[in-house]
């Protein structure tokens, strides 16, 4: 977002809030209940605690390591130069693309479902690359004007959300959430881990860690309110739809099964509202991710692990890293399908967020964090991968071999180009601009302490 001074608790929520609503849960939410079934709020649940004791490690170290980076700059910060390091980062910037493909996806899904269904392959893929365009053009002349409605798109999305909630929360038929409606508990636990990109926007609150007006009080707090928000917000949404419209027919309109589930109890008003919000959330989430990741790729250029072209600025701005990432982003989400994207996705974060987690745990010393919080984020991230990974062997086969084609990649892609370059992550020794106002600011607050 384009902002002037220091960035409050509510726009640091906002972003977070944002991140994550910002079109996972209208992407994934067909998905999860063909997935769990009757138990779909179990999986949000769970996939959503793994959110929430991650969310630990990204405050403390957000905290002490205040940068645009975000988790680049954390890894670099625990782990050092080397393969590791620049395998993660690597990962982090094709990860990114793979969301961007899943928001887009949605776009074009939502935009379609407004047409007759002969038409709707057709029209999904034109939306799907008109949204990738679209938004690029706006990256490349300035994004001040999409910036400042991002607070507005929140809203709204919101807003309609919670109608969907209040409206949908009095017609629920709980025999369709009963235990014997849900799939096998191991199968619930994956199916959360698969549907865990709807989570994954929380960590963008590191990238506005620069600018946070008091941030040792306000990260933690708006982390943690960001990620509990969301949570419930999801569980109650999973209720209601899977409450209000049978499992088969969710799966029949999967693509758009919020809008479809809207529909019941709030008519055709209903579906068109949702698939407005759908429309206004997905197109405002690959704004912010197109925003995010093109400075990602710019931030790791820098760093010596990807091209320097990517490193230059055009207008201020790294238009290499924008321009790759739109044309990744437009091959992904017109070829490969919403399962394909969703494993793809789940598995590349909780990678990264496993590795977040160690490396709280690596400095804990540094962040004041208690080490076992880091060590259970770290467990439950590798124990969510191996869920997703049994099922998604026992259902999907070919889509481990996509997420294990993602995973080499960002390693064979740093592997090559450091033996080409001979280049390596440059650890970052000295404190950055903000870094050192905050130590400055505590200096002067103990004084005052002291004098009184």
């Amino acid at each position: 977002m384009s902002k002037k001074g220091p960035l409050g608790l509510v726009s640091v929520i906002s972003i977070g809030i944002g991140g994550m609503v910002g079109g996972g849960i209208f992407a994934v939410l067909g998905f999860a209940v063909q997935l769990a079934g009757g138990g779909t709020y179990i999986a949000f649940a769970l996939a959503g605690t793994v959110a929430l004791i991650t969310s630990y490690s990204y405050a403390k170290l957000s905290v002490t390591y205040p940068s645009e980076g975000g988790t680049v700059e954390f890894l670099d910060q625990a782990f050092g130069p080397g393969l590791t390091t620049g395998g993660l980062n690597v990962l982090l910037f094709l990860s990114y693309i793979v969301m961007l493909s899943l928001y887009s996806f949605a776009f074009g899904s939502y935009l379609s479902s407004f047409f007759p269904a002969e038409s709707q392959v057709l029209l999904r893929h034109i939306g799907t690359t008109g949204i990738i365009i679209l938004m690029t053009v706006l990256n490349i002349i300035g994004t001040k004007a999409v910036g400042k409605a991002e607070e507005w798109i929140v809203g709204i999305k919101i807003s309609i959300l919670l109608l969907f909630v209040l409206t949908g929360i009095w017609s629920v038929n709980t025999g369709q959430l009963q235990p014997s409606t849900w799939a096998p508990f191991i199968s619930l636990v994956a199916g959360g881990m698969i549907i865990f990109v709807a989570y994954e926007g929380f960590e963008l609150i590191a990238n506005a860690a620069e600018d946070v007006k008091d941030p040792s009080k306000t990260l933690p707090l708006a982390y943690y309110s960001a990620v509990i928000f969301v949570v419930a917000l999801y569980i109650l949404i999973s209720i209601v739809t899977v409450g209000n419209l049978p499992v088969n027919q969710i799966i029949a309109a999967k693509d758009y099964a919020l809008a479809a589930a809207a529909q019941p109890f709030l008519g055709v008003i209903g579906f068109t509202l949702v698939a407005i919000a759908a429309l206004l959330s997905t197109g405002s989430a690959i704004n912010a991710t197109l925003y995010g990741n093109a400075r990602v790729s710019y931030i790791v250029a820098k760093e010596g692990e990807l091209p320097v072209e990517l490193e230059n600025k055009i207008w201020n701005r790294p238009i290499g890293g924008l321009l790759l990432t739109s044309a990744i982003t437009l091959v992904i989400a017109n070829i490969f399908d919403i399962s394909n994207i969703a494993t793809m996705g789940s598995g590349g974060f909780l990678i990264i967020f496993a590795a977040v987690n160690l490396s709280n745990l690596k400095v804990h010393a540094k962040t004041s964090s208690n080490k076992y919080l880091p060590i259970l984020g770290a467990a439950t991230c590798l124990f969510a991968l191996a869920a997703l990974i049994w099922q998604t062997a026992l259902t999907s086969p070919f889509n481990i071999l996509i997420l294990a084609v993602l995973v080499v990649s960002a390693f064979v892609i740093e592997i090559i180009y450091t033996r080409f370059t001979g280049k390596h992550v440059k650890p970052v020794v000295k404190p950055t601009k903000k870094m050192k106002e905050i130590k400055k600011a505590e200096s002067k607050m103990e004084s005052e302490v002291r004098e009184k």
